[in-house]
């Protein structure tokens, strides 16, 4: 079972918040939202460590940097994976 949550945070806020996310470790996708507009999908792999994770969206946290930069705003979407679905794949 997966399930899905929404954070709005500021811009400078952004990049913390989606490292955060990263190294929960139960995060299928990470998507940006501005103005109802998905602009950026991370997919993340299920079972990669946090370290692993990280190291892997490097880029991705770079780009999430700049985008960071323009907005002052914007809806983070996360797809989390519960701990059954972990065990299913």
């Amino acid at each position: 079972m997966s399930g899905n949550e929404k954070f709005t945070v500021s811009g400078k806020d952004l990049v913390e918040k989606v490292k955060e996310l990263i190294h929960q470790g139960n995060i299928r996708r990470v998507r940006l939202i501005h103005q109802g507009r998905a602009l950026i999908d991370i997919p993340l792999t299920i079972g990669a460590t946090a370290a692993a994770a990280t190291v892997l969206a490097a880029p991705v946290l770079a780009a999430v940097g700049a985008f960071a930069a323009l907005v002052t705003e914007c809806t983070i979407e996360v797809q989390r994976v519960e701990q059954t679905d972990r065990n299913e794949e």
